[in-house]
């Protein structure tokens, strides 16, 4: 799951099919000096350029601090606040982060323990911003288990664009918190349910780097 190469491995086929139609266009466009071939081949190069950015899996270091929850992503928070369903079965603190098609799309784990279970449900595509994007949008979820018997969720969203989740855990495995466990494919959201005596430590606008800004600390 952790793959600390530069690039997520989910978007090399799309970095390799892209580079291949750049290459292909190009080679004949300079060789015939083609303006007629030219324009497609820097269409395409752009486009490879984009994905590259769009795929790129930088390094994050998680603060020190094991009760510190850190972002699963990258973007800007859009909700802070206690709701009374969620994936828990209880009233808990939610934080939802906006990702857009600009922000690294890697997701990390918010804290270090047990993946106590997993879920997708099928659905339909609202803007990922929209609050019923938490219920009724494609989404796969997983309910972790700390070492001091906490228990958090979170969830990945597709949004209007995002078509394509990736989660990797499976129940039973072992997370490390700020390591990298999935990704959302062109812009989405992802939701953090935790318990509701921890007090968040960001707020709505805030702009949040997955594995490394803090969301809040358990009691």
């Amino acid at each position: 799951m952790n793959h600390n190469g530069p690039f997520a491995r989910e978007g090399y086929p799309f970095i390799a099919c892209s580079a291949a139609a750049t290459l292909l266009l190009a080679l004949p466009a300079g060789k015939l000096c083609s303006v007629a071939l030219a324009i497609p081949a820097a269409v395409a190069l752009l486009l490879t350029i984009f994905i590259l950015y769009f795929f790129r899996n930088p390094e994050r270091t998680p603060p020190a601090g094991e009760q510190a929850v850190v972002a699963p992503a990258d973007g800007v928070v859009i909700v802070a606040e206690r709701v009374p369903e969620t994936p828990l079965g209880t009233e808990a603190l939610k934080i939802s982060i906006f990702m857009s098609v600009f922000n690294v799309h890697v997701n990390r784990a918010p804290l270090s323990g047990t993946v106590m279970d997993t879920f997708h449900h099928t659905g339909k595509f609202f803007d990922a911003r929209h609050g019923r994007a938490s219920f009724e949008n494609e989404r796969s979820g997983i309910v972790l288990e700390t070492a001091g018997g906490v228990r958090i969720a979170f969830v990945q969203i597709a949004g209007l664009i995002a078509r394509r989740i990736v989660s990797y855990p499976r129940v039973g495995d072992l997370l490390v918190r700020g390591e990298r466990y999935g990704l959302i494919r062109f812009g989405s959201r992802v939701d953090v349910y935790l318990p509701v005596d921890v007090t968040p430590l960001v707020k709505l606008g805030d702009r949040t780097v997955a594995g490394e800004t803090v969301l809040g600390r358990l009691g």
